[in-house]
């Protein structure tokens, strides 16, 4: 498993598909929802971070079907890639965890000195 950092979209979109496959538009609307609105990929991005992805194993097609003359592409999180996303979430939440303590300390440091 590559010990460097999701970048925020990768987390996002491994994220969304935790929840089960999805095609790229239900991707992208649950980049979205996830994010709160703060994070708006656009197609393009969103399909080379899957190609991306992909490549390293951590998703995978799960099934394609024929919607109005459309091909639609379903993703699905593997398991190396639900591994990497738990690391992921972890090492964020320690990292948050850990500047949470320091703002509490910093916090009743002041009040002292007051």
């Amino acid at each position: 498993m590559p010990s460097d950092r999701l970048q925020e979209p990768s987390f996002l979109i491994l994220s969304a598909l935790a929840g089960g496959p999805m095609h790229g538009y239900a991707v992208l609307q649950e980049v979205g929802e996830l994010s709160r609105g703060s994070v708006r990929l656009r197609v393009g991005t969103l399909y080379g971070a899957l190609d991306r992805l992909a490549g390293e194993g951590l998703v995978a097609v799960d099934r394609e079907e024929v919607v109005d003359s459309r091909l639609r592409r379903y993703y699905r999180l593997t398991g190396l890639g639900a591994e990497r996303l738990e690391a992921e979430a972890l090492r964020s939440r320690r990292q948050a965890e850990a500047a949470l303590r320091r703002l509490r300390r910093r916090g009743s440091a002041a009040e002292g000195a007051a």
